[in-house]
């Protein structure tokens, strides 16, 4: 468990270094490529004054946040998390700064 925790957090440090400022959420979809060598982004975020735009981080940000999702649906295949079923393929995850959380909303189909 202490794993997939590391995972998370690491995946919120990297959103939340990579997001503007002024940033009080940040919206990411990602759906991973079948090679897993890299992932199709949208990265939006939530201002102070509750406006949203997207941003455009840096690749050093994208290609950490990249191997970190390989890493967390790497531990769901190896900790038999599937309940048997296909292994998601994407997934949108929600960063809110303002109450220090993390939601990971994952893709199936």
């Amino acid at each position: 468990m202490e794993i997939k925790n590391d995972i998370y957090n690491n995946i919120g440090l990297i959103l939340v270094n990579a997001s503007p400022k002024n940033t009080t959420k940040v919206i990411v979809r990602a759906e991973l490529h079948a090679d897993e060598d890299s992932c199709k982004y949208e990265f939006d975020y939530i201002d102070n004054n509750g406006q949203m735009d997207w941003f455009d981080p840096d690749g050093r940000a994208v290609g950490n946040l990249t191997d970190e999702l390989i890493k967390l649906k790497h531990y769901f295949i190896d900790n038999n998390l599937t309940n048997g079923q296909q292994i998601w393929h994407g997934c949108e995850v929600i960063v809110d700064l303002e109450k220090n959380k993390i939601h990971v909303d994952f893709k199936y189909d």
